[in-house]
């Protein structure tokens, strides 16, 4: 059983990929992480040597330690994570607990640069519609919480991608895009590791959504619809990202937990009197 300030793998993967997902943060030696150079789904490294300075980032946040196994490095960072008031607790069994459950891990050679804001920064066309908001939602969810994406016209992604470090996605010719009858959300879950019965089942309803194909899925008609409705709702991109992230939060929630859920009306049928 876990410590008040331990979270063990179960109870951090049903956090992983939802708004209330802590930050994760990977306390790793060089030597350790050289040998097994995965990441948790949106965590990052840090120096254990250094961890004050990181603590004033994280005064308002929830924080997930974890190291190779759990013990005296993560349990020292969170420690002096919780003396500067920052509410730490340490993954129970560490990276080598997660990776022997068989849940998803990124491999750090799939991670783009960092700027020198330690972000990934991403580039794409304006007025998005399905892919070009499920990807930054992925990305945000189970990646790089701190991503930033831009907006630009068509003709320029490839200059701008060029000349700010950015990494183009969803546009032709570039490695972040369709791959066949497949969706950019369906090369990033295949090059991230991130294959979870909850993203395929979900990537299923966008392919529909976003290739005319909505006989895929019965919800892929229902997500164009939403989506088309955003982007009429906002002319700002990046306002109508952030209202797409609510809208995939909500399909990834029921995609994990409620695709055998049923609703009608009324709920329970009387008797008829008499």
């Amino acid at each position: 059983m876990a410590s008040p300030v331990q979270i063990n793998c179960s109870q951090l993967s049903r956090l992983i990929g939802t708004p209330a997902a802590p930050v994760l943060l990977d306390v790793r030696i060089d030597e350790d992480f050289a040998a097994d150079p995965y990441l948790l789904p949106a965590a990052f490294r840090h120096p254990h040597t250094s961890v004050d300075a990181l603590a004033r980032r994280l005064q308002s946040s929830r924080v997930v330690v974890y190291c190779q196994k759990g013990l005296k490095i993560s349990e020292g960072v969170a420690a002096i994570l919780r003396t500067c008031g920052v509410a730490a607790e340490v993954l129970k069994g560490g990276q080598f607990a997660w990776r022997d459950a068989g849940l998803p891990m990124i491999p750090h050679q799939a991670l783009p640069p960092l700027n020198e804001s330690g972000q990934t920064v991403w580039v794409t066309r304006l007025r998005p519609k399905v892919d070009r908001i499920a990807c930054p939602w992925l990305i945000r969810r189970f990646v790089d919480p701190n991503a930033r994406f831009l907006f630009v016209s068509a003709p320029t992604v490839t200059a701008v991608a060029e000349k700010f470090n950015a990494t183009p996605f969803d546009i032709e010719d570039v490695f972040w895009s369709h791959r066949g009858d497949q969706c950019t959300f369906d090369t990033m879950l295949s090059e991230f590791g991130l294959g979870t019965d909850a993203l395929q089942r979900l990537a299923t309803i966008i392919r529909g959504a976003d290739t005319d194909r909505n006989s895929l899925a019965p919800e892929s008609a229902g997500l164009l619809a939403a989506s088309l409705g955003l982007s009429r709702m906002h002319t700002d991109d990046l306002a109508q990202l952030d209202a797409g992230m609510a809208l995939y939060d909500a399909f990834y929630r029921w995609a994990r937990d409620a695709v055998d859920e049923k609703h009608s009306w009324p709920s329970t049928r009387q008797k008829p009197r008499g």
